[in-house]
């Protein structure tokens, strides 16, 4: 791949954004790393040659900034959503309006790939209002980019996520580790393969027009996860599986308080298995192996068995 490639990735500071850039850079493309926070996309310099990751400022939320940013690149990816809503950041305005904006402006710019990241369990008939936000949002994208590739994970995992890490926080501070959807099952995939499908079909001949649907090699179910958290940070406490009634009272108070802990529509989609047909984890169209949970988590969740805190940004292969 050529230095002349360009690659527009917005959200590309994020949890998975940066690997993503990691891995376009890898691939030879100058990657823009569009987001609201600049400064943060700063930090990802050292991820390419001098200059080769350069961060812009870009909102989906308005024309001007995206059009900026998608000028004269090569493939664009958006990686831009947010789980519940904050201000003006709402699921309509940003997983459903500002994911038809970025294709949009990406079609009139004449980019000539686009890859849309949505979630694993997209539905316009699902309950939860996130899951048909984003499955509104790919009818967006695909309504102005047809030749969208659209990648579904189920729960993305790292060193840097709010989930195995969120749990091993909970189970430092509270009595018992409380577990939502316990009988709920996921397929966790590791960021880094998720960022090489991206860089895969950015560099991919052909059409890849379809919705690509990413898991890791092991089904979980929320409780195995909790589980796998005491063990692996050596807490001795009790599993607390939350009935639903009291899930729903915490859910009226935390929903209000900054941060929305939790949710009522989160607890809708911890309702709803998260996993591919067939014990398929998707990666078998690209001829890689994805990670397991076990041969990566242990390793970032060792810092709670002392008492540490979170560490700082961690990109690459471990």
């Amino acid at each position: 791949m050529g230095d002349s490639k360009v690659a527009a990735v917005f959200g590309g500071n994020g949890f998975i954004g940066q690997y993503v850039v990691q891995q376009l850079a890898l691939a030879g493309y100058t990657v823009r790393v569009a987001s609201r926070r600049p400064d943060q996309g700063a930090l990802l310099r050292p991820l390419g040659r001098l200059g080769q990751v350069a961060p812009f400022y870009a909102s989906v939320l308005d024309d001007a900034s995206v059009a900026c940013v998608v000028r004269g690149a090569d493939v664009v990816v958006n990686l831009v959503a947010v789980l519940s809503p904050s201000g003006r950041q709402t699921l309509k305005a940003v997983n459903v309006e500002g994911a038809g904006r970025v294709a949009r402006l990406a079609a009139q710019a004449g980019v000539g790939r686009f890859i849309h990241m949505s979630a694993l369990g997209a539905s316009t008939t699902a309950s939860s209002a996130y899951a048909r936000s984003r499955a509104e949002g790919e009818a967006q994208v695909q309504q102005y980019r047809p030749d969208a590739a659209i990648i579904r994970p189920s729960v993305v995992f790292g060193p840097e996520d709010n989930f195995f890490n969120l749990f091993a926080m909970l189970a430092r501070y509270l009595p018992a580790l409380p577990v939502y959807g316990a009988r709920t099952r996921v397929q966790p995939v590791y960021a880094g393969d998720v960022a090489r499908v991206v860089a895969a079909l950015a560099q991919q001949d052909g059409s890849v027009a379809r919705v690509w649907s990413l898991g890791g090699p092991s089904v979980m179910t929320m409780a195995d996860i909790a589980t796998l958290v005491l063990e692996e940070t050596r807490k001795d406490k009790s599993l607390f599986h939350v009935p639903g009634w009291l899930a729903r009272l915490q859910a009226t108070v935390l929903e209000r308080l900054p941060g929305a802990l939790l949710t009522h529509d989160a607890l809708r989609l911890l309702a709803t298995d998260n996993v591919l047909p067939g014990g398929e984890t998707g990666f078998e169209s690209f001829g890689l192996t994805p990670r397991t949970v076990q041969s990566c988590v242990p390793f970032y969740l060792e810092r709670y068995r002392a008492g540490g805190g979170r560490s700082g940004i961690v990109v690459g292969e471990l």
